[in-house]
């Protein structure tokens, strides 16, 4: 029987999953932390392999996206002294990773990796619906609470102090 127990924590996977041009991916960096194999592994095994990696499953990043990750994230020590861009690699890649890097902790950690992608995806979608009924909820009762709002912005507004009088006066006796 198979042990049940996730060997990587679900939170590191989610950390390590960014949106890089619209695209959900993991950096070659961080998925060979996760297989506990050196980058140029891993990156050695799907070069081996590239046919099973067309470029919606891995791509390289440009040096401008490397760039700004970097400066995003401040910390260079990860990924510092690289001589070129890391490889990103789609939900797809990674489900792909595994038939490369032939080992139990590869099939293992792909397979939390998996549930991590879905995870994410059930997140966004179940805020994406949320978003949709707040707007809709703001339409419907725009209209019967437009004086509550309209009683709350003038509350909020700051109060005008008084004016005073400009010049001089003259006191009456």
């Amino acid at each position: 029987m198979a042990d049940k127990r996730p060997i990587v924590p679900l939170e590191k996977i989610e950390r390590a999953i960014l949106q890089i041009d619209g695209k959900k991916a993991m950096l070659d960096a961080d998925l060979a932390e996760l297989y506990e194999v050196e980058t140029r592994v891993l990156v050695q095994a799907v070069k081996r392999n590239i046919e099973r990696f067309p470029e919606d499953f891995m791509f390289q990043l440009t040096r401008e996206q490397f760039k700004i990750l970097r400066s995003q994230f401040v910390i260079s020590s990860q990924w510092g002294g690289r001589r070129y861009p890391p490889y990103a690699f789609t939900e797809q890649g990674v489900s792909m990773l595994s038939s490369v890097l032939r080992s139990r902790r590869a099939i293992r950690v792909n397979i939390e990796i998996m549930r991590a992608f879905v995870r994410l995806r059930r997140i966004l979608s179940s805020n994406v619906e949320l978003e949709r009924k707040i707007g809709e909820l703001e339409r419907k009762y725009d209209d019967q609470f437009s004086v509550v709002f309209d009683a709350i912005r003038q509350l909020m507004a700051p109060a005008e102090p008084p004016k005073r009088q400009i010049g001089f006066r003259k006191e009456r006796n």
